[in-house]
């Protein structure tokens, strides 16, 4: 691991001394202590006649490589460029009746030191004005939101589609990196040691070596960048190794300082930015077709283009789109795309496109590319039309609704419609596989203490499941049939999160786990009411870790702020379904009465949670736990 440092030849003979200078990867002040690839500490030869600055563009060097004799300029640009510059803004200020700029103010009226600087000064001023812009345009910041409010973030582990997401290994506190030393006035870019101080998601807090307890130069980063390496890396591609100028001098001995911290040490796989490489090759490409939901009727799919993917997500454009507008946001292994041919082959329905012919260059996804689902045996007891259950509303993900099976489908799909909310032509029903994992047996709310929201205009409240059945003269779909996988994935309640808001696809959230309910996540939007909550999966497509978003280059939603909830907030309540006023709720029956009215012990075991699982996430869903 430390073959850069300790396994190298200790000889300081003046012999290698020229062969060193030839390795100088650029010019270095004096007295700074340099970490070579060879191990060795050498420190730069004192004098100023070693080192010049551009009068021009400001720029340290080697005097000896500047322009001229009296080496005043880094290049003949400069050079010309300084002799033109202050004449041309003079005569052009003089011409349209301004004062002279400051940059001609610089150049024109004062002496040689002090026009270099002053200039310097000046380019000083527009860099910090540049690097304050940049900084309002990015505006909101994990690590500063993690670090002021002491949260937690979900580990990349829990997202098994993200990129590293089954090959993170066992980074984590403590592994040493190497990184851009950012605490030094050289020209070039240099490396020293830093340590993950915490994780959130690819997001870690680091220190750099030599600072102890001292947090003052901690920084974030994502460690999925392309400027993190493994330690090593250096001396493998001749980069020097620079203290950080604060510490520069709290050591006379780098080398053995390194050998001592970094023994023992864990730092990245080798192969690591290989990986994460590999992790973000995606099968999808752009003008592939596939089928996928209408967003404007669920009941049926269409024909869309892929237009672009990103960090797996595709941007798709429904096919019969002129300008191209008319799209929709999904990942690659969303189940709401097909393979062309899918709707036909299992019964669903269908909008066949205007167009005659495949535009040129679009072609067909190849089957292999979507996500499977787990094949079902509908030869025996199975869902039929009319059974009832419990499903999340897809237009209104934040509640779990009476619902029906209105269609029973090929290999495992279902028709689902909402009891009181449905159009009389069938319009709003929504598919859901049998092995889905946002359709639950009738009583899964009542017995995790989950709001269930009864039809659309049923006035015997508080609801209850067994007379509703009596009075439709309907049965409960059997418990039996239903998924009941619960992997241990990993959430706890309060972690951070980036999210799809699901009812606005295009955007990704801060968003925050606030309940677990066995593999059922509520999300919440950080800065939104509860009512934009929403129910996912716990390996949904649609959630992934912190920095993300950084990693894949996609735009994040900060938090939203009080102002821009009172603006958006109207135009967002248009998109949900129109509601009666909700159930909120009654004192709980005990589970003993439940139990009795509704179901057989076997089905009892499977709908209860056990009570420690909206904090600790475990997978014992399907144990009655003891008294």
């Amino acid at each position: 691991m430390f073959d850069g440092y300790d396994s190298c030849s200790e000889d300081t003979s003046s012999s290698s001394s020229s062969e060193e200078s030839e390795e100088e990867v650029a010019p270095l002040p004096s007295n700074l202590p340099i970490i070579k690839n060879n191990g060795q500490v050498y420190t730069y030869p004192d004098g100023k006649s070693g080192m010049a600055t551009c009068e021009m563009c400001g720029m340290v060097g080697v005097r000896d490589a500047f322009y001229s004799k009296t080496k005043r300029f880094c290049s003949v640009s400069c050079s010309r460029s300084y002799s033109s510059n202050s004449k041309k803004a003079s005569i052009l200020a003089r011409l349209q009746g301004k004062p002279p700029t400051k940059k001609a103010k610089v150049l024109q009226k004062q002496p040689l030191v002090a026009k270099l600087a002053a200039y310097a000064q000046y380019q000083a001023t527009l860099q910090n004005q540049a690097k304050t812009k940049a900084v309002s345009m990015e505006g909101f910041s994990w690590g500063n939101y993690i670090n002021s409010n002491s949260f937690i973030a979900a580990p990349v582990t829990c997202f098994k589609h993200a990129p590293m997401g089954t090959c993170w290994g066992d980074i984590s506190e403590n592994v040493r990196v190497e990184v851009p030393n950012t605490d030094c006035s050289l020209p070039t870019k240099v490396f020293w040691i830093a340590g993950i101080v915490k994780l959130a998601g690819y997001n870690a807090l680091l220190r750099y070596e030599g600072f102890e307890n001292d947090s003052g130069l901690d920084f974030w980063c994502n460690i999925c960048g392309s400027d993190i390496h493994p330690v090593g890396w250096c001396a493998a591609s001749g980069k020097p190794l620079v203290p950080p100028r604060t510490i520069q001098h709290k050591y006379t001995n780098w080398k053995a300082f390194l050998v001592k911290r970094l023994t023992g040490a864990k730092t990245l796989p080798p192969d690591f930015s290989q990986k994460v490489s590999e992790s973000m090759q995606y099968p999808f490409k752009p003008c592939m077709r596939v089928e996928v939901v209408d967003k404007r009727h669920l009941c049926r799919t269409r024909v869309a283009v892929v237009e672009s993917v990103i960090g797996g997500r595709l941007r798709l454009v429904y096919e019969e789109s002129e300008d191209r507008t008319d799209d929709f946001w999904c990942h690659m292994h969303s189940p709401l795309i097909h393979h062309i041919g899918w709707s036909r082959s299992i019964g669903h329905r269908f909008k066949r496109s205007d167009i005659t012919k495949k535009q040129d260059g679009h072609f067909d996804t190849p089957p292999h590319l979507f996500a499977k689902v787990k094949e079902v045996d509908q030869s025996g007891e199975w869902f039929k039309e009319g059974m009832k259950l419990e499903a999340i509303d897809p237009l209104n993900l934040s509640t779990i609704c009476v619902a029906t099976i209105r269609k029973v489908l090929a290999d495992g799909f279902l028709m689902i419609g909402i009891d009181g909310s449905e159009a009389a032509d069938g319009s709003d029903w929504f598919c859901y596989h049998a092995t889905s994992p946002s359709i639950f047996p009738v009583g899964f709310c009542e017995i995790n203490m989950i709001e269930l929201t009864p039809p659309r205009g049923y006035t015997k409240l508080p609801f209850k499941w067994f007379d509703y059945l009596r009075e439709t003269g309907s049965i409960a779909a059997p418990v039996k049939l239903f998924n009941k996988d619960v992997p241990n994935h990993g959430f706890r309640v309060g972690m951070k999160l980036e999210a799809v808001d699901l009812m606005e696809p295009r955007l990704i959230c801060v968003a925050t786990v606030t309940r677990i309910i066995h593999r059922l996540l509520r999300i919440h939007f950080d800065g939104w009411e509860e009512e934009y909550d929403q129910w996912v999966d716990c390996e949904s497509p649609d959630l992934y870790p912190v920095g993300w978003c950084q990693l894949t280059g996609y735009q994040l939603q900060p938090p939203a702020s009080q102002s821009s909830r009172e603006n958006q907030s109207a135009s967002s309540k248009q998109k949900k379904k129109a509601k009666s006023q909700q159930y909120k709720g009654h004192k709980k029956m005990t589970t003993l009465q439940l139990k009795e009215e509704l179901l057989d012990g076997e089905d009892y075991n499977f709908l209860q949670g056990a009570s420690d699982q909206e904090s600790n996430g475990s997978a014992n869903f399907y144990i009655k736990q003891e008294p």
